[in-house]
């Protein structure tokens, strides 16, 4: 994580810690309606947790709107058509890899 990731982590901790406390939640409240570990709620809140306990957290808060809010609205990507795009605009033929034959 760079300086500028964990200044985001910590601030995204400091307003799920001021939501709770909010909604008058003590962290053991949380943790249990979140079903994750109280060490898991004040990680969290200090901007160290894991994007599953976050979700968890915010779903127990109530808050799901923050987490459509960072679900992408694209099309679903398959990889398979950014190789076909890459074929097709190569003027290169597809290289074959042979393979060499043992000369025991």
């Amino acid at each position: 994580m760079t300086i500028r990731d964990d200044a985001h982590a910590i601030s995204l901790g400091a307003g799920l810690r001021s939501l709770r406390i909010e909604r008058r939640f003590t962290q053991s409240e949380l943790a249990e309606r979140a079903n994750v570990s109280l060490g898991a709620v004040r990680n969290l809140e200090r901007g160290r947790a894991s994007i599953a306990t976050m979700v968890r957290v915010v779903h127990a808060l109530g808050q799901d709107q923050w987490l459509e809010s960072l679900t992408p609205t694209s099309a679903p990507f398959n990889p398979l058509d950014l190789i076909g795009k890459r074929q097709s605009s190569s003027n290169r033929p597809v290289q074959r890899v042979r393979q060499r034959k043992n000369s025991s």
